[in-house]
């Protein structure tokens, strides 16, 4: 049955039960399965009928979680990754081949960063870099051998935000595989694929896990591509555990209420900070003050549930303010139940040299605030104590 609203598809569409009559989707703690016989067995293998073979190439509880995910994005098709970074490599490394280019946002994820420049170039796989402010102008940096277009929106961690139906309008005109990390929005705020996106990817360790406990990544899309990645995942290996798809297949029941809560909080907190005389500037999707408000307000649900705050003093007093946080969490994390601070400059980020950080504005008085599901006043309270006492 298909099920019009995003709530219900997300709690109501399930694998189907055994003969055992549970609610509640068992965990299928098994490396492989059993066959009627050869035939069965070399069908299976030559892909002539569907079911289970083995763990490593699919679970009924990874069948589960895609299936949930792939409605929500609406996308045709999908693989679970044992990780979010393995989400983004596979994302790429499986559709190109030696001697291809991508055209990526400036604005990345540290270790996606990595990737174009440290792990592919090995591959004799090139990047160029666009800036994200500057993306009417992208056609000057595609090359003969440009294959894929790689970004991230709202960004990590500058939440800078990319024209979807303007990018993906750029990809296909130029017969370009568009590939949109949707991380920070979730499928609940923003269906990058319904604006022509080929390739979503996720790190479901974050939101949709939502609570700390697993790690998880999803690359969703077009059955002809997610084919070809179905393929690269089986045969190289980052497979997601039987038991951490099951979690965050069950997660997937919760996104839409825990975040409308991230993103009530959120603008509370980003609001409430806006204009305070110890903070430089506060980035936020749904302030009106963001340069992309209008875009985000087109392509976004609500607004997410990150912000960053840029304090005044550099480095120092960030560090400063970060030590004198007493509920929010000092982790390498975000999209958890509760909220999460870091500085993405001595972190996250870290690896990247000071001028590509500045370019895409990681300065190092910004921190990146995950903003949790506590009560928003206690929140404020503790930000606003730790910026008091961090002041000197």
């Amino acid at each position: 049955m298909a099920y019009k609203n995003f709530e219900t598809q997300a709690v109501r569409i399930a694998a189907s039960s055994s003969d055992q009559r549970e609610h509640s989707a068992p965990i299928y703690l098994s490396s492989s399965f059993v066959f009627d016989s050869a035939e069965q067995a070399r069908q299976l293998f030559a892909d002539e009928l569907p079911g289970n073979i083995y763990s490593r190439y699919a679970n009924p509880n990874t069948s589960d979680l895609i299936e949930k995910v792939c409605a929500a994005e609406g996308t045709e098709s999908g693989v679970t990754t044992a990780s979010g970074m393995a989400a983004m490599f596979g994302s790429m490394a499986s559709l190109l081949h030696q001697g291809d280019h991508i055209l990526a946002s400036r604005s990345l994820f540290g270790s996606t960063h990595q990737l174009l420049t440290r792990i592919f170039p090995r591959w004799g796989i090139t990047h160029s870099y666009g800036d994200i402010s500057d993306i009417v102008n992208w056609e000057k940096l595609l090359q003969p051998n440009t294959k894929m277009i790689f970004i991230e929106t709202p960004s990590n961690p500058g939440l800078e935000i990319i024209d979807l139906e303007y990018i993906a309008n750029f990809a296909n005109a130029h017969n370009l595989i568009l590939v949109v990390d949707n991380c920070f929005a979730t499928p609940y705020l923003q269906q990058p694929a319904r604006w022509g996106a080929h390739i979503v990817t996720h790190s479901a360790t974050k939101f949709i896990d939502g609570q700390g406990r697993v790690l998880g990544g999803l690359i969703l899309g077009k059955k002809d591509l997610i084919d070809e990645v179905q393929f690269f995942m089986r045969h190289t290996g980052p497979s997601l555990s039987p038991f951490n798809a099951w979690v965050l297949a069950k997660s997937m029941e919760t996104l839409a209420v825990r975040m409308d809560r991230h993103c009530e909080n959120a603008f509370a907190v980003a609001s409430y900070f806006e204009g305070n005389t110890e903070v430089e500037r506060v980035r936020y999707p749904f302030l009106p003050s963001h340069p992309q408000y209008q875009l985000a307000k087109k392509q976004m649900r609500h607004g997410g549930g990150i912000i960053t705050l840029t304090l005044k003093g550099g480095l120092s007093r960030a560090k400063k303010f970060i030590d004198e946080l007493k509920m929010i969490s000092v982790t390498a994390n975000l999209g958890d139940s509760r909220s999460i601070i870091t500085h993405p400059a001595s972190t996250t980020h870290s690896k990247l040299t000071e001028e590509e950080r500045e370019r895409v504005g990681i300065l190092n008085g910004l921190v990146r605030l995950s903003v949790g599901l506590e009560h928003v006043d206690d929140i404020i309270q503790d930000i606003e104590q730790a910026l008091g006492k961090s002041k000197n």
